[in-house]
């Protein structure tokens, strides 16, 4: 199995791959990223609900179901210790204010909906090297982006660093903050785990989960056709991926990134 990039890249997950482990499919996504500053999805939907979790106690909270407004999609947040939700501080709480949720290396956590959906995305705070979000289909990995596959590239774009909010303006500058959108464009899921790489020690922050059937995605220029191997180690790769991100940065203020899982 080999994976074909078509990168522009986002803020943020500037650096991803999908990786499919023992999965009966792989679905194809496209990603991208909302302008500085907006905490929400621009995307058209037939369906969408948001999670802001500002209801929600702070601490570590049991299992707790969220309803996505009034579409009929509900959702299941669970873990092994529970969910972290944290008050807004400089690390997240889209528009400074209300709580968000968080995942560390030894307390991951995942949200299991009630229907298939082909959209997710979430204000990503504090992005850090080890975020990982991983999507599912009925028990069955179907896709998985780690920013931390390319590091580099992270410092390519200042434009979406240091927290926007006016609460904590500028604060936590070393890291990024930016709305990602993902679209299943082959496919759909159920399932999204959060969790941070254990050799990292930083936390993974997030608001405004959304979930929905998207129609038409959030406006993107042009994308950069990038066929690349496995991201891993390889230097060859970190160099063609940056390159392939400075040249959408020149045209776009806002790329898209897709991927594919393809036959080898």
């Amino acid at each position: 199995m080999k994976l074909v990039f078509n990168v522009g890249l986002m803020a943020g997950l500037l650096a991803a791959s999908l990786t499919v482990a023992g999965a009966a499919r792989a679905d194809s996504f496209e990603l991208n990223y909302e302008a500085p500053g907006v905490e929400t999805s621009t995307a058209t939907f037939s369906a969408v609900g948001v999670e802001t979790f500002d209801t929600l106690k702070t601490g570590m909270n049991a299992s707790f179901t969220a309803a996505f407004g009034a579409t009929g999609i509900t959702g299941t947040y669970s873990g092994p210790n529970g969910v972290q939700i944290n008050s807004a501080d400089q690390y997240g709480g889209a528009g400074g204010t209300g709580k968000y949720a968080v995942a560390f290396n030894s307390d991951p956590y995942t949200l299991t909906l009630n229907q298939n959906v082909n959209y997710f995305g979430y204000w990503l705070s504090a992005l850090d090297a080890g975020n990982v979000v991983t999507f599912y289909a009925n028990g069955v990995q179907v896709g998985q982006v780690s920013p931390g596959q390319v590091t580099a590239v992270t410092q390519l774009n200042k434009a979406y660093y240091g927290n926007p909010n006016a609460n904590f303006k500028g604060q936590d500058s070393g890291e990024s903050f930016a709305f990602i959108n993902f679209y299943d464009t082959t496919g759909s899921f159920n399932q999204i785990q959060f969790s941070e790489a254990p050799t990292f020690g930083g936390g993974y922050e997030s608001d405004n989960q959304t979930v929905g059937v998207f129609t038409k995605e959030s406006a993107a220029s042009a994308v950069v056709e990038a066929p690349l191997p496995l991201l891993g180690s390889s230097p060859i790769a970190v160099l063609v991926l940056a390159g392939a991100f400075l040249a959408a940065q020149r045209r776009s203020a806002n790329p898209t990134m897709k991927w594919a899982s393809v036959a080898a």
